[in-house]
């Protein structure tokens, strides 16, 4: 149990992210955990919760990431847990907490490169098929889970900006959407002539659940309440499993399919960067490297001589 000075600090630390960075909930949810673990081992690598973040260093900090590795935490997770740990301590010597930053020169664990998992497009025609003929039944669910379908791979949004999205940030005459992004950014996207069609259709379905009909989120439930993140993830693995698409992943696998998908049809890597709002293309370029390794894959099985 962390002692109040100890908590106070933290808790500065991610009204610093929320107020000043304006990061998003979910993320400063995700630092917050890592500071709780941060704490929650050094208490026990000092044997006594009576101890200050001054008494940290980097041989202390690297036996934290050995004590994530004994628990077998990936190697993606203990980055970004030493990034956690380096903005707090970054922001301690900034205040004059400390005077110096002891996970300043530390280097991450290298990362795995692991391809992002995406849906055939085989897959995502039958896909959209099973949602079409479940949207004809014209019931709010059929009707929402095409919608989300639209938006997810017509148009690469991410589940927290599907989540997020208000019915007045859609623009179903000049086909664009305008989406809060990561960092609170927020970015235009265009809007396929089938995603407009899908939420024309849905409109009606949504008002019957008394939400307001020109303002609100675009996703409801029964109730006319926002539709929950996992509501949404888990009806898009459902319907990925219907279609036959258990390989698929989830709802991040559409918007790894959106990009890819453009790719391969020839589209420039930078029009794919800003339509995914990354901050950096080399975020981007991870894409190109899935169409390399399927390329590879045809021309090892294809070729006549192994």
């Amino acid at each position: 149990m962390s002692t109040p000075r100890l908590r106070s600090q933290g808790e500065a630390f991610l009204r610093h992210l929320a107020d000043e960075r304006q990061l998003s909930p979910h993320t400063v949810t995700a630092y917050r955990r890592d500071l709780a673990d941060l704490e929650e081992f050094l208490t026990g690598y000092y044997g006594t919760p009576d101890w200050g973040w001054e008494h940290v260093d980097r041989l202390t900090l690297r036996s934290f990431l050995g004590w994530g590795r004994r628990k077998g935490l990936a190697r993606r997770t203990l980055a970004r847990k030493l990034s956690a740990a380096r903005g707090f301590f970054r922001f301690l010597h900034r205040d004059g907490i400390l005077d110096r930053n002891p996970a300043r020169a530390m280097r991450a664990p290298r990362k795995e490169h692991r391809l992002p998992s995406h849906v055939r497009a085989r897959g995502v025609e039958a896909l959209f098929e099973l949602a079409e003929a479940r949207a004809a039944e014209n019931s709010l669910k059929g009707r929402r889970a095409l919608v989300a379908l639209e938006l997810l791979y017509g148009s690469g949004l991410r589940l927290g900006e599907l989540h997020g999205l208000d019915l007045e940030e859609l623009d179903l005459v000049g086909d664009q959407v305008k989406v809060r992004g990561k960092g609170r950014k927020d970015r235009i996207v265009p809007l396929t002539g089938a995603a407009v069609t899908a939420v024309r259709r849905y409109l009606p379905r949504r008002a019957e659940t008394g939400a307001p009909p020109e303002r609100g989120p675009l996703l409801v439930n029964q109730s006319g309440g926002r539709l929950s993140r996992r509501s949404i993830q888990r009806m898009v693995r459902e319907l990925l499993e219907s279609s036959g698409e258990e390989g698929g992943g989830g709802v991040h696998s559409l918007r790894h399919s959106f990009a890819t998908h453009l790719l391969d049809a020839g589209a420039d890597l930078m029009a794919v960067k800003e339509l995914l709002g990354h901050a950096s293309l080399s975020t981007t370029q991870i894409y190109t490297h899935t169409s390399k390794e399927r390329l590879k894959k045809v021309y090892r099985d294809a070729h006549p001589r192994p």
